[in-house]
């Protein structure tokens, strides 16, 4: 496409107001050749040529050789560079050599799952082979035959652990030959999720070895800073990381779109999601295939709305040519959008993150991406989706009013010329390993020998079991007390916690919609708050403590609800300390206690406060893992002489140290808290904790404390540099501010920042 003639064609138009603040033209390049040390398998290679699959990419080539040398393998590479060849091509050759050998896929998603089934059944199915998925969708006649007779079977890391791994006497033929384990996308597990998936990985390899197999693993990734690490980390063993790509590329505009300054006294800018539907719109009217991320269920679905009005207003014809797409619709609606995109019937969609990951659909030639996705990583995934057969493409970054954002359109160089974040697991977190220990003996009983699978914390976590009643001994092997009854049953591999609060619809007979994790309950659905279900609004009309149950009913509202409350932080225990700048920073064991104190009603798009309410729910209490630092001692004098807000800058460097955290770490806002006070309890002097929002911890922190002198770097610029006069949104305010943003210093801020780099 002439992206460089849409560009100007945009700028003429009267929306436009200087949004675009950088271009970067990301070159193409020529694809790169290789041959394989040794030849296919002659029916194999016959296949590859009629589907024109030859001549092999470099990284291809290089894959395939050292799977094919029995190494596990790690391919880290971008979207749309054919990784799915690198272990199709010699996991196909060994079962056309091996007749009686399986594999086992395992993907992030069903619809991820469900898509890499077809494109494989068009490669294996001539040959003879038989591929099928296995997942919740599967129709209970059919699983039988698949566990008896399936040679590559299709699945996701859900069912793994809740249907595959406690039953797996049925499949004792297909473990016993498994050769093959297949992790795609594995950039996708880290934090919480890549947690409970490294113990899934383990129970699944303990298994094996239990059926006397011992499968090679192969993996794919989108690019991120710590491949070796985190493939290794996930899956306890040793691999080689190929990483050098191959593909052609065709090129791609990437625009970085700031929405205008509507006040400069505040920063308010205009809304992104009408950047996203007037871009969207005029992509669609040139002609061009698009697709526009959004961040949720529900804006999916309003920009959707917005774009067919003003279609309907311009070019009614093309109104039937876009639709939403995210996860709660029907497997049969998706898979027809999913046709339709990739036919060329839509010429375009909204969408959640449900379509970042691979499916395939088809020519793109722009994306959207409304707000910076949380991740380096994602946002390549995300703009990734255009310009995938070749062409040159263009994609828009539209930034949201928040410190991380607005950090990329000022320091656009912070991200092109940035290395990918750490993926960060914590498989010995003792919130995620031991419920995966009691599923392992349930599975077959624990011995001693485990341990080299489980890691350190194996001795004093099955203890732990123990002591809780969950496990007891005999003859040095542990098994399940009597009383416990299928554990995996309890494990929400997405969460820490198996405890839930569920959602009834009250109005219809108190119908279940889903289940809520019990540490995120009081900020979901509390009295009075607005829930979100696959994009439609319900009011909690009450929640019950005692039966964990929360009873809703629909509402048509134009607000939504944030909740107000108060946190502590206690130190446990100081693991390490370290001198930055110009004073000491911590990394130790901590106790987060948190109350809800009510509630704000607040419209949607004007953030207008409409009315507040009190709550009262009892405090939640959870121990983790924390960074926190000292205030260089001259500093406080220094803030009084200036008459500048002690408290208001500590609280203001917390929420924009926090909010720039994920630049580091492959992780969400939502996955940090932090504390600020001018006198901690356990110190005696003024500190700044930030910490990991999970029970046990996961790895954020950490990694904070290994680079908190470049976080200050960057928490400075954003202050210093935002034109707002006394603070806003895009620099020191937090829209999950428990106290309302009160009280926030921007200018004691920037002191406090200088004192600490020294």
């Amino acid at each position: 496409m002439d992206t460089r003639a849409f560009l100007n064609h945009v700028a003429t138009l009267p929306p436009y107001r200087g949004q675009i603040v950088h271009v970067e033209q990301v070159p193409s390049r020529e694809a790169r050749y290789a041959e394989l040390k040794e030849p296919l398998h002659e029916v194999l290679q016959s296949r590859l040529e009629s589907l024109s699959l030859f001549p092999l990419y470099s990284h291809q080539a290089q894959a395939i050789n050292a799977a094919r040398s029995g190494k596990n393998i790690f391919v880290v590479t971008p979207a749309a560079s054919g990784k799915t060849l690198c272990y199709n091509v010699p996991i196909l050759d060994r079962m056309l050599r091996e007749k009686r050998s399986c594999a086992l896929y395992i993907f992030p998603t069903k619809a991820l799952a469900q898509d890499q089934l077809r494109g494989l059944e068009e490669l294996a199915a001539p040959l003879g082979i038989w591929c099928a998925t296995f997942d919740g969708d599967t129709p209970p006649q059919e699983r039988g035959e698949i566990k008896r007779s399936a040679q590559i079977v299709l699945t996701n890391p859900d069912m793994l652990n809740l249907g595959i791994l406690p039953n797996h006497q049925s499949w004792s033929r297909f473990l016993r030959r498994l050769k093959y384990v297949v992790v795609d996308e594995a950039h996708i597990y880290c934090g919480v999720f890549g947690s409970h998936v490294a113990n899934v990985l383990r129970r699944l390899r303990r298994l094996c070895a239990l059926y006397g197999s011992n499968p090679q693993f192969i993996s794919s990734s989108a690019t991120i800073a710590n491949p070796g690490e985190h493939i290794e980390k996930l899956v306890g063993l040793p691999f080689e990381v190929i990483d050098d790509d191959g593909s052609p590329y065709g090129g791609k505009d990437f625009v970085f779109w700031n929405p205008p300054t509507i006040d400069r006294a505040r920063s308010a800018r205009r809304s992104a999601n009408s950047e996203a539907t007037f871009l969207f719109t005029e992509l669609i009217m040139g002609g061009l295939r698009t697709i526009t991320f959004a961040r949720s269920r529900k804006l999916t679905e309003l920009i959707y709305i917005y774009a067919r009005d003003q279609l309907a207003k311009e070019e009614p014809a093309l109104t039937s040519r876009i639709k939403p797409y995210r996860a709660g619709y029907l497997p049969e609606d998706r898979r027809q959008i999913e046709r339709q995109l990739f036919a060329g019937e839509l010429l375009g969609a909204t969408a959640t993150t449900a379509l970042e990951l691979g499916i395939d659909i088809g020519d793109l030639d722009a994306t959207v991406l409304t707000g910076y996705p949380g991740s380096i990583t994602s946002t390549w995934q995300q703009a990734g989706r255009s310009g995938r057969r070749g062409e040159r493409s263009l994609s828009f970054l539209i930034s949201l009013d928040n410190p991380l954002d607005q950090y990329f359109m000022r320091y656009p160089q912070a991200f092109f010329g940035k290395s990918f974040e750490n993926a960060l697991i914590n498989p010995e977190n003792p919130y995620i390993l031991k419920p995966h220990l009691l599923c392992a003996a349930w599975e077959h009983p624990l011995d001693d020998e485990d341990g080299e699978l489980f890691g350190q914390s194996f001795t004093q976590a099955r203890a732990e079991l123990e002591a809780q009643g969950l496990l007891r001994e005999r003859q040095v092997r542990w098994y399940p007390s009597p009383g416990i009854s299928y554990p995996a049953e309890e494990v929400n591999i997405r969460t820490t916690s198996s405890e839930r609060y569920t959602v009834v619809d009250a109005s219809q007979g108190y119908r279940e919609l889903e289940t809520v994790e019990a540490a995120v309950a009081f900020f979901q659905v509390h009295p009075g708050a607005i829930y979100l279900h696959q994009g439609e609004a319900y009011l909690v009309t009450e929640l019950d403590l005692g039966a964990r149950t929360a009873s809703v009913v629909p509402i048509d509202a134009d607000y939504y609800t944030q909740t107000k409350d108060i946190t502590d932080v206690r130190i446990l225990k100081q693991n390490q300390v370290k001198q930055a700048g110009a004073v000491k920073v911590y990394l130790g064991e901590v106790e987060v206690t948190t109350r809800v104190l009510g509630f704000k009603k607040k419209r949607q798009f004007t953030e207008e406060v409409i009315g507040e309410e009190p709550l009262d729910l009892p405090s939640q209490t959870f121990p983790t893992v924390a960074l926190w630092f000292d205030i260089p001692q001259e500093t406080a004098g220094r803030l009084a002489v200036k008459d500048l807000d002690f408290a208001g800058g500590l609280h203001a460097v917390e929420h924009a140290a926090i909010a720039l955290l994920p630049l580091f770490a492959l992780c969400h806002r939502n996955d940090i808290g932090g504390l600020s006070t001018p006198l901690h309890a356990d110190t005696g002097r003024a500190q700044i904790f930030i910490y990991d929002a999970y029970p046990g911890g996961i790895g954020i922190a950490h990694k904070g404390f290994e680079l908190v002198t470049e976080l200050w770097r960057a928490t400075l610029s954003v202050i210093s540099e935002c034109p707002c006069e006394d603070g806003c949104p895009s620099c020191i305010q937090s829209p999950k501010c428990g106290n309302n943003n009160e009280p926030l210093d921007k200018g004691a801020a920037k002191l406090i920042l200088d004192d600490l780099l020294g």
